[in-house]
């Protein structure tokens, strides 16, 4: 199972985030944990300097804005 935070602070792009990375999850039948960090202290500690930010499995991977689908799929599965 993959772990996957969502850094943000419950934006429209935050929850799309969220939506497309279990719709992925979905299709490439991977089991996700996965959690939205809206703390901003909590955010800025992760090193996220622009949300949403998004790591995989504790490793920051993403930050500003919506993640590409195809880049997401290969986070996902690594």
């Amino acid at each position: 199972m993959k772990t996957v935070k969502v850094y943000g602070p419950g934006c429209k792009r935050c929850e799309a985030t969220e939506t497309l990375v279990r719709d992925t999850a979905l299709k490439l039948g991977i089991e996700v944990d996965v959690e939205k960090v809206t703390d901003a202290k909590s955010i800025a500690m992760a090193g996220v300097m622009s949300t949403p930010g998004l790591s995989v499995d504790g490793k920051l991977v993403h930050a500003g804005g919506v993640p590409d689908a195809a880049k997401l799929e290969d986070w996902l599965s690594a």
